[in-house]
């Protein structure tokens, strides 16, 4: 069986933070989203807008690249900003604490591809890419993979199903 998948193009820096948002208002703790694409794809500033969504008062949200790991108090539970980057392995996935806060809080893992094993195979992938033609620096394309049947509903109700 195949994952679905849903390809969106997101023609601005707001429409990449209008799916954040939409997608924000409808997670909760044990939700975890992956973040794949090349550096300046738009990971952060996705990251950035859907943490925002959820603060009572938006605060600044930094990239997490040299803390690895940023955590917010918000409305919908803890959040878990993390930037694996700089990690070689797994190893250091774990020594951060990912796996129990996969159970616990709404975790945003860029760079996912270092997590190797400890990757939930319930996780929502969202892969950034920057098309190039027309606008490169605005215009983005976001691909969406999954297959636990929880996205599906959870993507109904945000209006970006397959």
């Amino acid at each position: 069986m195949t994952s679905p998948r849903t390809v969106l193009t997101l023609p601005s820096p707001d429409a990449t933070c209008a799916l954040a948002r939409t997608l924000g208002a409808h997670l909760s703790p044990g939700d975890v989203l992956l973040l794949s694409g090349g550096i300046g794809a738009g990971k952060t500033h996705f990251a950035r807008c859907l943490i925002q969504s959820l603060q009572d008062r938006p605060e600044d949200v930094p990239s997490p690249t040299f803390t690895l790991v940023q955590v917010y108090d918000t409305r919908a539970g803890e959040v878990w900003h993390t930037d694996l980057y700089r990690l070689s392995g797994p190893d250091q996935c774990d020594e951060l604490g990912l796996a129990d806060a996969f159970e616990t809080a709404i975790c945003i893992v860029e760079w996912p591809d270092r997590l190797a094993g400890l990757t939930p195979g319930d996780a929502l992938t969202l892969d950034f890419s920057v098309p190039g033609d027309p606008d490169p620096d605005d215009l983005r394309r976001v691909a969406l993979d999954w297959s636990a049947p929880r996205w599906n509903t959870l993507l109904d109700m945000a209006g970006v199903g397959s």
